[in-house]
């Protein structure tokens, strides 16, 4: 099964994307409290980050056989790759990679076509 979506880079849309998600799991019947969130950090991630005016992000779900679901967030900017780093003590941000890699099983990063990047991680079934 596969979901796939185009919000606007904006906090509305990363919070869009998030109540997307919750839905569409809930409909495959998939356990979704790990997956909100890590949707959640990538939806901010492409917002913050990968955001080039008037361009969009995409959301892609992927629930694969054997219970894998692959979670995608792709934006424009292959430019600015992710990197997962402590945030300062008391930082109101940048913590989103480290929660990304503490829920997935694995995550990564695909770059292309130009101008695009695709942040990937993956729940094994059950959680």
């Amino acid at each position: 099964m596969r979901c796939s979506t185009q919000l606007p880079s904006t906090w509305r849309g990363a919070r869009r994307a998030r109540q997307l998600a919750v839905e569409q799991l809930r409909d495959w019947e998939v356990p979704c409290e790990d997956a909100e969130q890590i949707v959640a950090e990538l939806a901010a991630n492409a917002v913050a980050y990968g955001k080039v005016p008037g361009r969009d992000f995409w959301l892609t779900l992927t629930a694969r056989v054997g219970g894998v679901l692959r979670i995608e967030v792709a934006d424009t900017r292959s430019d600015r790759l992710p990197v997962v780093r402590e945030p300062d003590e008391g930082a109101e941000s940048g913590r989103g990679l480290v929660i990304v890699a503490a829920l997935a099983d694995r995550w990564g990063v695909e770059q292309g076509p130009e101008p695009l990047k695709t942040v990937w991680a993956e729940l094994d079934g059950g959680r």
